[in-house]
Order: C-alpha cells, then sequence, then structure tokens
C-alpha cells in the first residue's frame, strides 16, 4: 500500500469524545448518533486514517458529523491494531510501518466494512455513504464503484492507482465525488490532481464532481492538523465544512 511518512504523523486535538463504541456485525465500531431527528435509513461511513477508530481526532470528526445530522458508524478496521498515537511528531516512538500494514491486507480491511454494512442493512440502512482520510480512501472508491454508496468525500486519499482508479471511478460509479487536496500531498500530487480533474472535471462526471485545494497544508492535514498553524487550521475547518455541504447536497 502507498502510505507516505506523513500517514504517521499530526497533531493529537483537544476535545471530549461524545459517540460511543458499539459492537456492528462483530467489528468495534465509534458510533455518532445526532441529537435531533435524522434519516434512520441513513447512514455516513467513516474510514479511518492509520490512527484508528480509538484516535480522537477521529472520533472528534464522527462527533462532527453527527452534530450535522448524520449518523455516523466508524468501523475499526484494524481489530485493535491501529497505529499507536507514540508515533505521532517528528520525536515519536517509530514502529515498523511496512510490517504493520503487511499485517492489514486489502481484503481484509475490505471484509471488515462488509461485515458492518451487512448487519446495519439487517437494521434496515438502505442509504449509505463514505468519508475517508488518508488510508481509508481507496475503501471509499471501492464501494463507490460497486454503487454500495451514494456519496464519496475523501480528503488527502492514500494508496489510489493514478489514473485507473480516477478512470474507473467515473466509468463504473454513480456516487457524487468530493476530493479535498493540498499543498504537500505525496500520495495525491499535483499530477495526480491535475488527472483527477481532467478525468471527472468540467461536468464530465454527470453525478458530480467537485475538488476543493487547501493551500499551505500538508498530508494529513484534515484529520491531525497543526491548529497552531492558521493556514491549517482554516484548512482542517474548511475541508470538514465541505465535507459536510458536499453531503447534505447529494445524500
Amino acid at each position: 500500500m502507498n502510505l507516505c511518512s506523513d500517514c504517521f504523523k499530526g497533531v493529537r486535538h483537544e476535545g471530549v469524545p461524545e459517540g460511543k463504541l458499539e459492537t456492528i456485525g462483530g467489528v468495534t465500531c465509534y458510533v455518532g448518533t445526532p441529537s435531533g431527528e435524522y434519516a434512520k435509513d441513513t447512514v455516513l461511513l467513516f474510514l479511518t486514517d492509520v490512527f484508528g477508530v480509538e484516535f480522537l481526532n477521529n472520533q472528534l470528526l464522527v462527533d462532527g458529523f453527527a452534530e450535522n445530522g448524520f449518523k455516523v458508524i466508524c468501523p475499526d478496521l484494524f481489530k485493535g491494531d491501529a497505529v499507536p498515537e507514540s508515533m505521532l511528531g517528528p520525536d515519536g516512538n517509530r514502529i515498523d510501518t511496512k510490517a504493520w500494514a503487511s499485517k492489514h491486507p486489502p481484503h481484509e480491511i475490505r471484509s471488515i466494512i462488509d461485515k458492518v454494512i451487512a448487519a446495519l442493512k439487517d437494521e434496515g440502512v438502505v442509504k449509505f455513504a463514505s468519508t475517508s482520510y488518508c488510508f481509508g480512501a481507496p475503501y471509499t472508491f471501492q464501494l463507490a464503484f460497486e454503487n454500495i454508496t451514494k456519496v464519496s468525500v475523501c480528503a488527502h486519499p492514500s494508496a489510489l492507482k493514478i489514473p485507473e482508479d480516477l478512470e474507473k471511478y467515473a466509468e463504473m460509479s454513480k456516487a457524487p465525488l468530493l476530493i479535498n487536496s493540498c499543498t504537500v500531498d505525496p500520495p495525491f500530487p499535483p499530477e495526480a490532481r491535475a488527472k483527477a480533474d481532467e478525468i471527472l472535471g468540467g461536468g464530465k462526471f454527470a453525478p458530480g464532481y467537485q475538488r476543493e485545494y487547501w493551500e499551505g497544508c500538508t498530508h494529513g492535514f484534515a484529520v491531525r492538523g497543526d491548529m497552531s498553524d492558521p493556514k491549517v487550521k482554516a484548512g482542517k475547518e474548511g475541508a470538514f465544512l465541505k465535507s459536510v455541504e458536499f453531503l447534505k447536497k447529494h445524500l
């Protein structure tokens, strides 16, 4: 899997999580539930970065989407073996990232997601959307290829095959797509952004395509960005707002 060093860096944010951990289809999930009325047959799947379901930053983002009216399910993609928070920051304790990734092959990740979806369908959910950060992006694309999801949102996607996945999205998916991109992003560099715009932009992808660009931000900004940096703060908050707007428009 094409992960960069920035996939394992970032800043832990501050806050108190409001959701709760539940078991869905045998999978531990962090669940965000709106306080008011919401569509009981609709779920936003939140597919995490490498720090996983128990990482506070991810939980706070789930809570944020729930506060905006979405029932959010964030599966534990790593069976309790997410990258530890000790990796964060330049002086964090390092692990062998390649060895870690080899323990979590794509087919196992997808199996976990499918178990959760199947269980939610049994509970009456009929409409799914997906939002993803870094590591989770290929699975957002896969679900869209199969038209399991109705809307797709990605921030600084990792491990996409360019241009193949973009071409496949254009050919097979009916889900509107939003990509939040940034200035320094090795897994989704300028040439990949240009290719996405070429294949999907300008009205070519009828369901809807939107790419936002957040200047001065680095890969991981939308979930692990340093909020003391004004540009990163603006990018992180702006990417979240654009994601909410896009989901509300298309879901």
